[in-house]
Formats: C-alpha cells, sequence, structure tokens
C-alpha cells in the first residue's frame, strides 16, 4: 500500500486482493488490481496528492460499477478465464479447447 494510507483503505486493499485471488487470479495480478482499485478511491476521495483525470472524472467509483467493465459483462469470461477455470477442474484437452468448447465442459 502506498505511503500515508489509512486503515479502512488498508482493510479494503486486503479484500480485493483476496477477492481476485478466489476468482483464480495470480497473486500478483490481484495485487496490482487490488492497488489500482484503492489508488482510484484514494484518488475521487481527495486522499491521493495527484489523480489523473479519468479518476476524478469517472461518473461512478469502481465499487459502485460492480464490475460493469470487467470481462464478465456481454460477453461472459474471456477464454483465459475459462481455461483456469478448468484447469482447477483438472478438465482434460482444455489446452486446445476455443472458448464455446470450454464452456460446454465447464456446464456453462
Amino acid at each position: 500500500m502506498p505511503a500515508g494510507s489509512n486503515a479502512k483503505r488498508e482493510r479494503q486493499y486486503e479484500h480485493i486482493k483476496e477477492s481476485a485471488e478466489d476468482r483464480g487470479e495470480s497473486a500478483e495480478r490481484a495485487e496490482e488490481i487490488a492497488a489500482r482499485t484503492v489508488n482510484k478511491e484514494r484518488a475521487r476521495s481527495g486522499e491521493a496528492r495527484t489523480a489523473s483525470r479519468t479518476s476524478t472524472r469517472d461518473p461512478e467509483s469502481a465499487s459502485e460499477r460492480g464490475g460493469r467493465r470487467s470481462h464478465r459483462g456481454a460477453q461472459g469470461p474471456t477464454r483465459d478465464q475459462l481455461y483456469e477455470e478448468a484447469r482447477k477442474r483438472d478438465i482434460h484437452g482444455r489446452s486446445s479447447m476455443t472458448k464455446e468448447q470450454l464452456e460446454n465442459a465447464l456446464g456453462r
């Protein structure tokens, strides 16, 4: 966490990081997601020294948006996300499957 963050932001960071790991993200990617999200929230609330235009002018915060910009939108999860789930479930032949085949194998 950045210097000067408070206990609330520390808890928020840990929660986001754990959620990302539970969804199958690597530890490194989970940390990146959590840091970016918390930094954006800090910028929106005026806690950060500097802030980008997108951080402050975005019509809604990440928590309000609830993942509407994630890859789980209209087209559903990405092939890579499906592949990771198939890997966790030890589905054989997953490396040569298309997105549609992975969806079928996962019962989606």
